[in-house]
C-alpha cells in the first residue's frame, strides 16, 4: 500500500460511483481496493448533494416532488448504474433460469416486468421517505440522506472483502476479493461514526441514523447471500443492487424515526 494508490483509488472511486470525469492513470487490483475503500466517502458526499437539493427544492415545491428531483439528480450523478444493477439482479433472479442462464438475461439491455416492478418501488420508496424527512427537518433530511449515501457504498466495501466473482470479467471480477478485512472493519466504523450527523436533528435521531445503517448493511447483506447462492458470485450488477437496497433501508429508517 502506498499514497500513490491511494490516491488513484480516490480518482477510480470517483469515476467509478459517479459522472465526474477522471482521469485515472494506473488502474489494478491493489488500488481497485482502495477504491472500494473511497466509495463510502463518495457516497456520504452523493448523500450530501441529495439530501441539500431536496431541501432547498421544498422552498419552492412541495416535499415529495422537491424529494422526487432530488432522487433524480442522484441517479443522474451516478449514471443510473446502481438502479440498473438492481432492475437487472431481479430480473435475473427472478427468471428461475440457472446460474448461467441468470447471468445471460442480466446482461441483456433490456428491462422485464421484475426490474420494473423492483425499480418503481425502491425509487418510490426513497422519494417518500426523504420526503418525510425534509417535512421533519432539514438536519434531518441532510444526515438521513449523508448516512443512506455512506452505507450504500460501505455494502459494496463489505461484499468486496469476501465475496467471489460471478463471471470471470467484468467489474465484480476485477474488484472482488480487493478489499482486506482490517479496511472493511474501518469503512465500516467510520460510516456508523456518520452517523452523530443526526445530533443536529437529536440525540434519538443519530441513533436512528446508526440503527438505519446496520438495517441497510443487513439487508445488504440478505440480497448478497441470496445472490452468491444464486449466481455463485458478484457482479457489477449485483453490486449495484447491494447499494440501492441499503440506501432505501436507511432513508425508511431514519424516516420511520421522525414520526413521533
Amino acid at each position: 500500500m502506498s499514497g500513490a494508490d491511494a490516491l488513484a483509488g480516490a480518482r477510480m472511486a470517483v469515476g467509478t460511483f459517479t459522472v465526474w470525469p477522471v482521469r485515472v492513470e494506473r488502474v489494478d487490483r491493489a488500488v481497485a481496493g482502495w477504491a472500494m475503500c473511497w466509495a463510502p466517502v463518495v457516497g456520504g458526499l452523493l448523500g450530501a448533494v441529495t439530501g441539500i437539493v431536496a431541501v432547498v427544492g421544498a422552498w419552492w415545491w412541495s416535499d415529495p416532488l422537491a424529494a422526487l428531483l432530488a432522487v433524480g439528480l442522484g441517479a443522474l450523478l451516478t449514471r443510473g448504474l446502481h438502479l440498473d444493477g438492481l432492475a437487472d439482479l431481479a430480473d435475473g433472479l427472478g427468471s428461475g433460469r440457472p446460474a448461467e442462464g441468470a447471468l445471460e438475461v442480466m446482461r441483456r439491455s433490456d428491462i422485464g416486468p421484475f426490474g420494473v416492478l423492483t425499480l418503481v418501488v425502491t425509487v418510490g420508496a426513497q422519494v417518500l421517505a426523504l420526503a418525510g424527512l425534509v417535512e421533519a427537518s432539514p438536519w434531518a433530511a441532510v444526515a438521513g440522506a449523508v448516512v443512506a449515501g455512506a452505507t450504500g457504498r460501505l455494502a459494496v466495501t463489505l461484499a468486496c472483502a469476501g465475496a467471489p466473482s460471478a463471471r470471470p470479467d467484468g467489474l465484480g471480477s476485477f474488484v472482488a476479493g480487493t478489499v482486506r478485512p482490517l479496511a472493511a472493519a474501518v469503512c465500516a466504523a467510520g460510516v456508523l461514526a456518520a452517523a452523530l450527523l443526526g445530533l443536529a436533528y437529536s440525540p434519538g435521531f443519530a441513533v436512528a441514523c446508526a440503527v438505519g445503517a446496520v438495517a441497510g448493511l443487513a439487508a445488504a447483506g440478505v440480497l448478497l447471500y441470496r445472490a452468491v447462492r444464486r449466481l455463485g458470485g458478484v457482479t457489477g450488477d449485483v453490486l449495484g443492487a447491494l447499494v440501492e437496497t441499503a440506501v432505501t433501508v436507511v432513508l425508511l429508517v431514519t424516516a420511520a424515526a421522525t414520526r413521533g
